[in-house]
């Protein structure tokens, strides 16, 4: 299904500092009993200054969003030693604290590029901790093949009104899949960024694909994410030519070859 609309698209990292308030149709996980599932989801503190959403897929690997490795404002990378993974982070404290050795943006993304279809697409990145989170209690998230359209999915995720607790909403679905990038009805905010969204078809939650940015479709807020199956397969390939990568890596995505195309029939418009 293709959806004939115009996009407004707006990334959706968040600057630190915001106060909390109601988010309409999300369950806040303000309690461990409530967030003890969602605890390999965490919130990514970037330089002190901004935040983004990531979730562990291995016991050392996070899943985000490219453009929450770049300066705002300069579009500089932000110095790895200066992301921490906040696995869990409820009411200012976290399950686990983890520094990140080595951040890697998928290798075609382009920060400075066009806020188009093409950027959504490969706007993944993994953080390569500097040491496993191995504590019987946090379970990394398998992936899992992108969602069809109609099918349900959920998202859990901070934001720049609620950072203090994640938030889940597992009501939302996909709206359309347009080229490598999902329209989805799920809400998203500032500080969203590399929120992970979930598919429940297993019964159990897999990523299957990775908030980008939030958009309007006809005057609606919508959520736009991309497939994982081919970025997710560059990014690691990066990785391994690389020394200090765990053995295991992401061990449910399979090498394919990479095809990326430019036209989604939707328009983008910078903010």
């Amino acid at each position: 299904m293709r959806l004939p609309i115009a996009l407004l698209v707006s990334l959706l990292l968040s600057l630190t500092g915001a106060t909390t308030v109601a988010a309409q149709g999300l369950f806040s996980l303000n309690s461990l009993q409530d967030g003890r599932e969602w605890q390999a989801v965490g919130r990514l503190e970037i330089a002190g200054e901004a935040f983004c959403t990531g979730a562990l897929i291995d016991t050392n690997l996070v899943l985000t969003a490219a453009h929450c490795l770049f300066d705002a404002e300069t579009g500089a990378r932000v110095p790895t030693d200066q992301i921490q993974f906040l696995a869990g982070w409820s009411s200012g404290r976290a399950a686990a604290y983890r520094r990140v050795r080595r951040a890697e943006p998928h290798p075609q993304y382009d920060f400075f590029g066009a806020n188009d279809a093409g950027r959504v697409r490969v706007d993944v990145a993994l953080l390569e901790l500097q040491h496993p989170i191995r504590n019987g209690v946090i379970v990394p998230f398998r992936t899992d093949l992108r969602p069809q359209t109609g099918d349900r999915v959920g998202v859990v995720s901070y934001a720049h009104n609620r950072s203090e607790a994640p938030s889940v909403q597992d009501t939302c679905e996909v709206m359309s899949r347009q080229q490598g990038v999902l329209v989805m009805s799920c809400q998203v905010d500032f500080g969203s960024s590399g929120s992970p969204v979930f598919s429940f078809a297993s019964g159990a939650p897999r990523i299957v694909s990775v908030v980008s940015a939030k958009a309007e479709a006809n005057g609606v807020a919508v959520s736009l994410g991309t497939d994982l199956l081919e970025p997710l397969v560059a990014i690691r390939a990066v990785l391994e030519g690389q020394e200090g990568l765990s053995a295991n890596g992401i061990s449910s995505v399979s090498r394919v070859g990479s095809a990326f195309h430019n036209d989604t029939g939707a328009k983008f418009v910078k903010p």
